[in-house]
Protein backbone atom coordinates (compact mmCIF):
# COMPACT_ATOMS: atom_id res chain seq x y z
CA UNK A 1 0.00 0.00 0.00
CA UNK A 2 1.24 3.50 -0.78
CA UNK A 3 2.07 5.47 1.77
CA UNK A 4 0.65 9.05 1.73
CA UNK A 5 3.45 11.75 0.79
CA UNK A 6 0.98 14.21 2.82
CA UNK A 7 0.50 12.15 5.93
CA UNK A 8 2.78 13.06 9.05
CA UNK A 9 4.81 9.61 10.56
CA UNK A 10 3.23 9.14 14.37
CA UNK A 11 7.07 10.14 15.95
CA UNK A 12 6.49 13.23 13.74
CA UNK A 13 3.19 14.06 14.39
CA UNK A 14 3.81 14.08 18.45
CA UNK A 15 6.86 16.39 17.76
CA UNK A 16 4.92 18.60 15.88
CA UNK A 17 1.91 18.24 18.47
CA UNK A 18 4.68 18.96 21.48
CA UNK A 19 5.93 22.49 19.80
CA UNK A 20 2.30 23.41 19.13
CA UNK A 21 1.31 23.18 22.60
CA UNK A 22 4.48 24.62 24.02
CA UNK A 23 4.21 27.77 21.89
CA UNK A 24 0.29 27.64 22.68
CA UNK A 25 1.13 28.06 26.77
CA UNK A 26 3.93 30.50 25.83
CA UNK A 27 1.95 33.06 24.52
CA UNK A 28 -1.66 33.13 25.55
CA UNK A 29 -2.34 36.83 24.32
CA UNK A 30 -2.59 35.52 20.79
CA UNK A 31 -5.60 32.84 21.72
CA UNK A 32 -7.60 34.32 24.97
CA UNK A 33 -10.46 31.92 26.09
CA UNK A 34 -9.13 28.99 24.00
CA UNK A 35 -7.81 25.96 25.60
CA UNK A 36 -5.20 23.53 24.27
CA UNK A 37 -6.61 20.59 25.17
CA UNK A 38 -10.02 21.61 22.94
CA UNK A 39 -7.32 22.82 19.94
CA UNK A 40 -5.17 19.44 20.47
CA UNK A 41 -8.78 17.46 19.91
CA UNK A 42 -9.47 19.07 16.90
CA UNK A 43 -6.07 18.40 15.33
CA UNK A 44 -6.37 14.91 16.33
CA UNK A 45 -10.00 14.69 14.44
CA UNK A 46 -8.35 16.23 11.37
CA UNK A 47 -4.88 14.49 11.07
CA UNK A 48 -4.61 15.89 6.88
CA UNK A 49 -4.01 19.35 8.34
CA UNK A 50 -1.25 18.63 10.24
CA UNK A 51 0.87 18.02 7.33
CA UNK A 52 0.61 21.71 6.01
CA UNK A 53 1.44 23.04 10.43
CA UNK A 54 4.38 20.21 9.66
CA UNK A 55 5.23 22.50 7.00
CA UNK A 56 4.90 26.07 8.30
CA UNK A 57 7.21 24.97 10.85
CA UNK A 58 9.54 23.47 9.33
CA UNK A 59 10.28 26.35 6.40
CA UNK A 60 10.37 28.23 9.99
CA UNK A 61 6.84 29.89 10.42
CA UNK A 62 6.52 29.00 14.04
CA UNK A 63 2.64 28.66 13.27
CA UNK A 64 -0.15 29.22 16.33
CA UNK A 65 -3.70 29.81 17.31
CA UNK A 66 -4.48 33.21 16.46
CA UNK A 67 -8.06 33.05 16.48
CA UNK A 68 -11.38 30.54 16.27
CA UNK A 69 -14.09 30.71 14.49
CA UNK A 70 -17.48 30.45 16.72
CA UNK A 71 -19.84 30.08 13.42
CA UNK A 72 -17.57 27.59 11.79
CA UNK A 73 -16.24 25.84 14.69
CA UNK A 74 -12.34 26.54 13.15
CA UNK A 75 -9.27 27.33 14.81
CA UNK A 76 -7.03 29.74 12.62
CA UNK A 77 -3.65 29.15 13.05
CA UNK A 78 -0.98 31.64 11.54
CA UNK A 79 2.94 32.05 11.42
CA UNK A 80 3.96 34.07 14.03
CA UNK A 81 7.82 34.05 13.34
CA UNK A 82 9.34 37.11 14.61
CA UNK A 83 10.49 38.06 10.98
CA UNK A 84 8.82 36.50 7.50
CA UNK A 85 9.83 32.72 7.51
CA UNK A 86 13.03 31.92 6.70
CA UNK A 87 12.12 29.32 4.23
CA UNK A 88 10.02 31.20 2.00
CA UNK A 89 12.09 34.02 1.68
CA UNK A 90 13.16 35.01 -2.04
CA UNK A 91 10.23 34.57 -3.47
CA UNK A 92 8.28 36.62 -6.46
CA UNK A 93 3.82 36.76 -5.66
CA UNK A 94 3.01 33.99 -8.28
CA UNK A 95 2.99 31.61 -10.79
CA UNK A 96 2.60 34.15 -13.56
CA UNK A 97 4.86 36.52 -12.08
CA UNK A 98 7.43 33.80 -11.86
CA UNK A 99 6.86 33.21 -15.97
CA UNK A 100 7.59 36.81 -17.19
CA UNK A 101 11.05 36.75 -15.62
CA UNK A 102 13.41 36.24 -18.32
CA UNK A 103 16.56 35.59 -16.05
CA UNK A 104 17.07 35.50 -12.60
CA UNK A 105 14.46 33.73 -11.80
CA UNK A 106 13.76 32.99 -8.02
CA UNK A 107 12.90 29.05 -6.96
CA UNK A 108 9.03 29.56 -6.50
CA UNK A 109 6.47 31.68 -5.88
CA UNK A 110 4.72 33.26 -2.48
CA UNK A 111 1.24 31.68 -4.15
CA UNK A 112 2.69 28.82 -5.43
CA UNK A 113 4.62 27.26 -2.44
CA UNK A 114 1.51 28.20 -0.09
CA UNK A 115 -0.97 26.66 -2.46
CA UNK A 116 1.67 23.15 -2.34
CA UNK A 117 1.80 23.49 1.55
CA UNK A 118 -2.20 23.78 1.61
CA UNK A 119 -2.41 27.37 3.53
CA UNK A 120 -3.17 30.51 2.04
CA UNK A 121 -1.57 33.96 2.23
CA UNK A 122 -2.88 36.50 4.56
CA UNK A 123 -5.23 39.07 3.56
CA UNK A 124 -4.26 43.13 4.03
CA UNK A 125 -6.71 42.19 7.04
CA UNK A 126 -5.66 39.37 8.94
CA UNK A 127 -1.87 41.18 8.03
CA UNK A 128 -2.99 43.95 10.46
CA UNK A 129 -4.74 41.16 12.77
CA UNK A 130 -1.79 39.50 13.07
CA UNK A 131 0.49 43.30 14.06
CA UNK A 132 -2.02 43.61 16.97
CA UNK A 133 -0.81 40.39 18.58
CA UNK A 134 3.01 42.05 18.84
CA UNK A 135 5.08 43.44 15.99
CA UNK A 136 6.33 41.49 13.42
CA UNK A 137 8.74 41.57 10.12
CA UNK A 138 10.28 44.45 11.60
CA UNK A 139 13.63 44.01 9.34
CA UNK A 140 11.75 41.91 7.03
CA UNK A 141 8.99 41.97 4.87
CA UNK A 142 6.12 39.72 4.17
CA UNK A 143 3.89 39.22 0.57
CA UNK A 144 -0.19 39.44 1.06
CA UNK A 145 -2.81 38.49 -0.94
CA UNK A 146 -3.24 41.28 -3.75
CA UNK A 147 -6.38 42.16 -4.86
CA UNK A 148 -7.08 41.27 -8.35
CA UNK A 149 -7.37 44.99 -9.52
CA UNK A 150 -3.61 45.37 -8.57
CA UNK A 151 -2.26 42.02 -9.59
CA UNK A 152 -4.29 42.73 -13.05
CA UNK A 153 -1.73 45.72 -13.61
CA UNK A 154 1.57 43.82 -12.77
CA UNK A 155 1.77 44.57 -8.75
CA UNK A 156 1.45 43.13 -5.30
CA UNK A 157 1.42 44.01 -2.62
CA UNK A 158 3.08 43.72 1.20
CA UNK A 159 3.56 44.53 4.50
CA UNK A 160 5.96 45.00 7.09
CA UNK A 161 6.01 46.97 10.35
CA UNK A 162 7.96 49.88 11.29
CA UNK A 163 8.05 52.92 12.94
CA UNK A 164 5.71 51.45 15.29
CA UNK A 165 3.17 51.40 12.53
CA UNK A 166 2.11 48.60 9.89
CA UNK A 167 3.13 49.66 6.21
CA UNK A 168 1.06 48.06 3.16
CA UNK A 169 3.55 48.94 0.44
CA UNK A 170 3.25 47.69 -3.75
CA UNK A 171 6.07 45.92 -6.14
CA UNK A 172 6.42 44.70 -9.16
CA UNK A 173 4.80 41.14 -8.77
CA UNK A 174 8.05 39.44 -10.22
CA UNK A 175 10.44 41.07 -8.04
CA UNK A 176 11.75 38.94 -5.41
CA UNK A 177 14.35 39.81 -2.39
CA UNK A 178 16.15 38.14 0.18
CA UNK A 179 14.75 39.19 3.28
CA UNK A 180 10.60 39.47 1.34
CA UNK A 181 8.80 35.95 2.33
CA UNK A 182 5.23 35.24 3.33
CA UNK A 183 2.89 33.73 6.09
CA UNK A 184 0.62 31.89 6.05
CA UNK A 185 -2.87 30.71 7.14
CA UNK A 186 -4.64 28.06 7.74
CA UNK A 187 -8.01 27.20 9.23
CA UNK A 188 -8.35 23.58 10.81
Amino acid sequence: MKEDKKTLPMAQKDELLSVLKARFEKHMNRHKEVEWAQVEAHLESHPEKLWSLYEMERTGGEPDVVGYDAQTGQYVFCDCSPESPKGRRSLCYDGDALRSRKEHKPENSALDMAEEMGIELLSEEQYRELQALGPFDTKTSSWIKTPDDIRKLGGAIFGDYRYGRVFIYHNGAESYYGSRGFRGLLKI
